[in-house]
């Protein structure tokens, strides 16, 4: 047949009849996928954009299902002061805006007990907020969208201690404090060592190291694996016991810094280790930052593997004198409280030596090691003691109403002089007064500001040029606190937009009415103005 002989009309209306059928076939297609997802999830794309989605819609009048919480025997309190308790804290620099309080506040005991929760939450599209401990600095348990809070510090027990594979089962409510005296007779603990309140939920939530990381490692080092529930309210198990596995994605590190708007962490595996047989601490004192850290490098390539390392600064080691927490007065000069320990006596004595031709050469000023166990509590308690010794310092040289903002960057080694050096030098030249706390046994540090509730702006600006510094030399916007809601203009400049565009895809798959943790992170919400 010719082509020619063929009329132009009808081979056009076909076409178009043909266009028109296929597409009314592929949004029906669509639709029915949809059925199970929201419309506005994009079907074929790797990545998320915030403009390419709606805003998310959450349940306007929640108290109308609370019966159905306590039907289930779930404890649930909206006292005044449950309700201020856990709507922020006096640590964060971030307060909660106006409105930013739950309206009910939940206390599981159970795996079991989340996820029922989780189904009636996400049916009704009620907003989660996970509560761990309660002591994070960045909003991480910020109710940016009245709902409720899951509070799982009632989920304490610890389920089973495997002394001979060196790991615990532990519930997500469990304090690393209480788990430590409970593993002392076995002769074991754990590695992690954050701040006082922390537990096992939030620290596996916000990826929390503390002083010893720099042996141990952070928590994304010591979890073997988790048992979370997912925002429907499925119950899942990112592995098995094994040291190692290859089976599958690594899903349990997946959750390990997620801040709970993936799923809500109710138990772990948790790694132990032996406690030191011998240990002792050694504090060198330095005639720089500069010499300070060098130390620290060569003590790392000796071999050497010390179980802390950290590092005050002369202003720092100012207000352990004036506090008076400590019967030593101190040179002040950066300093380094090393924790050594061994098999044996022999060997942290060996250790000791080579530390000290270490410092000497870095011009030591002061070298200090203790003699017996006592004398090494007291020693390492001036560390211990840092933080209330800079308020104590603060609110009575400078104002009692004194804030301190508290920064938390963290660089490769080789670049932590310079950083600290230039951030000291900003500081001198500020007017503020300040102090740094380092473990620089892994390049973090906090650079802390003192400063009066009329200078907040101005200190800000001094943190937000910190923090670009340290993004700019290889580093990361937070080392240990996480992100929560006032880092999130950070993530985005540290990671850039594909990979947090990466993010909101695996964050829609796994919720996508958008109900754990709203807002953390990164924006969920093309709607959400917030400055951070």
């Amino acid at each position: 047949m010719s082509w020619k002989k063929v009329p132009f009309r009808p081979i056009l209306a076909g076409l178009v009849g043909t266009v028109l059928a296929s597409t009314i076939a592929y949004k029906y297609g669509q639709s029915s996928i949809k059925i199970n997802q929201p419309i506005d999830i994009l079907p074929f794309s790797s990545t998320t954009k915030l403009n390419s989605i709606k805003s998310p819609k959450y349940c306007k009048n929640i108290s109308n299902h609370i019966e159905e919480f306590k039907k289930l025997g779930i404890e649930v309190s909206n006292s005044k002061l449950d309700i201020e308790f856990h709507t922020g804290n006096e640590f964060t620099t971030h307060k909660p805006l106006p409105g930013e309080i739950p309206q009910y506040i939940l206390y599981p005991k159970s795996t079991e007990e989340v996820s029922a929760i989780l189904k009636i939450c996400n049916k009704y599209s009620i907003p989660v907020v996970p509560f761990s401990g309660g002591s994070s600095l960045e909003g991480h348990f910020h109710s940016t969208r009245q709902g409720i809070v899951i509070d799982t510090s009632k989920m304490n027990k610890v389920l089973q201690i495997n002394e001979n594979d060196l790991d615990v089962v532990v519930q997500c409510g469990v304090n690393w404090l209480k788990l430590n005296e409970i593993l002392e007779p076995y002769k074991l603990m754990m590695g992690v060592d954050c701040g006082t309140n922390g537990q096992i939920g939030g620290m596996i939530s916000t990826n929390a190291s503390g002083i010893s990381a720099s042996r141990y490692g952070a928590m994304s080092a010591n979890v073997i694996s988790i048992t979370a529930v997912l925002a429907d309210g499925t119950i899942i198990k990112t592995r098995q016991r094994p040291r190692k596995s290859s089976a599958g994605y690594n899903l349990t590190n997946l959750f390990i810094g997620s801040e709970g708007t993936l799923g809500i962490v109710t138990e772990a595996v948790v790694k132990v280790y032996p406690i030191p047989k011998s240990e002792t601490v050694v504090v060198v004192q330095f005639p720089s930052i500069k010499s300070a850290t060098q130390t620290v490098e060569q003590v790392f390539r000796s071999g050497m593997q010390p179980s802390a390392i950290e590092m005050l600064d002369g202003d720092m080691m100012h207000c352990l004198n004036y506090s008076g927490y400590t019967s030593d007065e101190w040179l002040e000069v950066p300093t380094i409280f090393f924790k050594i320990g061994g098999l044996n006596d022999i060997i942290v004595k060996e250790n000791i030596k080579i530390l000290k031709e270490i410092t000497k050469k870095n011009k030591a000023e002061n070298f200090i090691f203790a003699k017996s166990k006592e004398q090494g509590d007291e020693l390492f308690s001036a560390r211990k003691n840092a933080f209330y010794a800079m308020i104590d310092w603060g609110r009575n040289e400078i104002d009692e109403d004194v804030r301190i903002w508290v920064t938390d960057i963290a660089v490769p080694i080789s670049r932590l002089s310079y950083v600290l050096d230039t951030i000291n030098g900003w500081m001198k030249s500020s007017g503020f007064s300040s102090i740094i706390l380092a473990h620089v046994g892994d390049g973090n540090f906090h650079a802390d500001i003192f400063y009066k509730k009329e200078k907040r702006q101005e200190v800000e600006d001094i943190v937000n040029k910190m923090i670009k510094l340290g993004i700019d030399n290889d580093g990361t916007c937070t080392g240990e606190h996480s992100i929560g809601i006032s880092k999130r203009k950070f993530l985005q400049l540290e990671l850039g937009d594909d990979t947090i565009d990466m993010m909101r895809t695996i964050k829609l798959a796994l919720d996508p009415k958008r109900i754990l943790n709203p807002d953390k992170i990164f924006k969920i919400d093309p709607n959400d103005k917030g400055l951070y």
